[in-house]
């Protein structure tokens, strides 16, 4: 009884852990983790080279988008965050998408 209280009180931690996260590492964090999963499925053959190489294009895209919005050396606004997380959203999906159809 007392082990379920503990991993409980050791995933509310972890989860409060990821929200102090700054942005930059939430969203750099994010992005490593979508190349894995591409990786992944490539690897286990539930993502086609073709798609494969679509979903990495999409990844530079908010790479490059991210990078020319840091450009300006006061890092990113509200907004354009809020658009990265956006894109990276719908990559999401994306991924999810292609690995299961």
């Amino acid at each position: 009884m007392r082990t379920r209280y503990k991993i409980t009180a050791l995933i509310a931690g972890l989860g409060v852990l990821g929200a102090a996260l700054p942005a930059s590492a939430r969203i750099n964090q994010r992005q490593h983790h979508q190349q894995h999963r591409i990786a992944n499925g490539l690897g286990s053959g539930r993502l086609s080279a073709s798609e494969a190489v679509r979903l990495e294009r999409q990844q530079a895209h908010i790479a490059r988008y991210e990078a020319r919005s840091r450009a300006d050396g006061y890092g990113l606004s509200r907004t354009e965050r809020a658009r990265v997380e956006a894109m990276q959203d719908r990559a999401s999906r994306h991924i999810y998408y292609h690995k299961h159809d």
